[in-house]
């Protein structure tokens, strides 16, 4: 079980996982160990934006990305341990 564990785990950290904001003007690609890899940020909206939601926009493409690695995570460790809920940290 812990072999299998790490390799989930490993595989985990080789994965990507995509969350948009802004009906894609803000693009968040994130891993599956929760590192952010890449953020894209449209022209248009650089030039149009306030600070303040080109933040917010930001956040939002940043967590939805990360709510994706962990959802996927979830299901990963849920048919490795049988439906066994194991605490997460």
């Amino acid at each position: 079980m812990q072999a299998e564990l790490t390799k989930v785990q490993e595989e985990l950290k080789a994965m990507t996982f995509e969350g948009s904001a802004g009906g894609g003007a803000v693009i968040a690609i994130t891993t599956g160990d929760n590192h952010l890899k890449s953020l894209t940020i449209s022209a248009d909206l650089l030039k149009e934006a306030d600070p303040e939601l080109l933040s917010d926009l930001i956040l939002c493409a940043v967590n939805s990305a990360l709510d994706a690695a962990k959802k996927h995570a979830q299901q990963k460790m849920t048919s490795l341990t049988g439906g066994l809920q194991l605490p997460t940290f």
